[in-house]
């Protein structure tokens, strides 16, 4: 085994040398797995898996982790399709017919259901077009695949993506820490629900500490000008106190939400995509309201005074969460003066 390939440059997610003569060092001390990971900036799961496979009669021994591991590194292939034969030939032909690859690898296991050696994934397909190294299909790529492209289409980092708004977003990362535990009142959050055909929404607003519902009335439409035409009154109903912050997701109808921190003096911050936990509050309260208004209806046929009665009515109900005191009881006791 070389040295230099012992020590060949790695993708970050593998183990240097360096970092196994780290792990033997601390578990020499005595140091927790948890806490070796934090030195390396790794889950201790990354270094249990370590210790485990590599220690010999016990003992992590980082040099002999190292060779062992390069010496199980997978070394480089020739793909199927780069030899001329039957498997070659039938992807080809079908990639002729305008069959996608994933449709190719499921026909291969009806046809050739005892023959191991008709096989290959629909990535070997792809880097066979695409990929010069790979070879094999260069000359159908043509006519291969119903897009026409003749070179993969890479995805963009997060830094080249297009961005969400023109505004740019505060993210939730960057919220003060007194909204997370939810000690200090104020501190909102925010969604729609939407109603048949996307035609109608309601806002609904939650307060985090004390779980008080407003809700928000959008018969017409949820353009980023709507909710902010609404979403603006409903918030400066509220004293200066309790308008300390806005969560929201990354929906297009909060596109205007630069305007609505210069007209209300309230923040706003982004969750993460596809991160619905990070207003658990208005997720829960927004499934309470199904109950009054169900998915899949008109929300247009129900008046700004139902929508009082309804908010008046979850404001109203006892939460375990609140000691079994209500919503309403408990922004009472913050407006009222001690």
């Amino acid at each position: 085994m070389s040295l230099a390939r012992v020590e060949a440059e790695l993708h970050p997610r593998f183990l240097t040398v360096t970092e196994r003569e780290v792990i033997a060092d601390l578990r020499r001390e005595g140091r927790s797995l948890r806490a070796i990971g934090r030195a390396l900036g790794r889950p201790a799961s990354t270094v249990k898996r370590e210790i485990d496979a590599r220690s010999v009669d016990g003992v992590y021994r980082p040099h002999r982790a190292q060779r062992a591991w390069a010496r199980s590194r997978s070394r480089a292939k020739d793909s199927k399709l780069a030899q001329d034969g039957p498997l070659r030939r039938f992807v080809a032909d079908k990639l002729q017919e305008q069959w996608s690859p994933e449709q190719i690898c499921h026909a291969l296991l009806i046809e050739f259901p005892d023959d191991e050696s008709m096989r290959v994934s629909p990535e070997t397909i792809y880097q066979a077009i695409y990929v010069q190294a790979r070879g094999g299909l260069r000359r159908e790529v043509a006519l291969a695949l119903r897009t026409g492209r003749t070179r993969r289409k890479p995805h963009r980092s997060p830094e080249q993506r297009t961005r969400r708004f023109v505004d740019e977003m505060v993210m939730i990362s960057e919220r003060p820490a007194g909204v997370e535990d939810r000690a200090v009142p104020g501190h909102w959050e925010g969604d729609l629900i939407v109603g048949s055909r996307s035609d109608s929404a309601i806002m609904t607003l939650v307060e985090r500490s004390t779980r008080y519902v407003l809700l928000g009335h959008l018969p017409g439409g949820h353009t980023a000008e709507e909710v902010r035409d609404v979403l603006v009154p409903l918030i400066q109903t509220l004293p200066g106190h309790l308008r300390g912050s806005l969560t929201w997701d990354q929906g297009c109808e909060m596109a205007a939400h630069k305007q609505f921190t210069i007209a209300t003096g309230v923040p706003v911050y982004f969750c993460d995509p596809h991160s619905p936990w990070q207003r658990g509050s208005n997720e829960n309260t927004n499934g309470l309201l199904r109950q009054y208004f169900p998915k899949g209806t008109d929300l247009s046929v129900h008046s700004a005074e139902d929508l009082e009665h309804v908010a008046q009515r979850l404001n109203g109900r006892p939460r375990k969460t609140l000691g079994w005191r209500t919503p309403a009881e408990r922004l009472r006791d913050l407006l009222t003066p001690t």
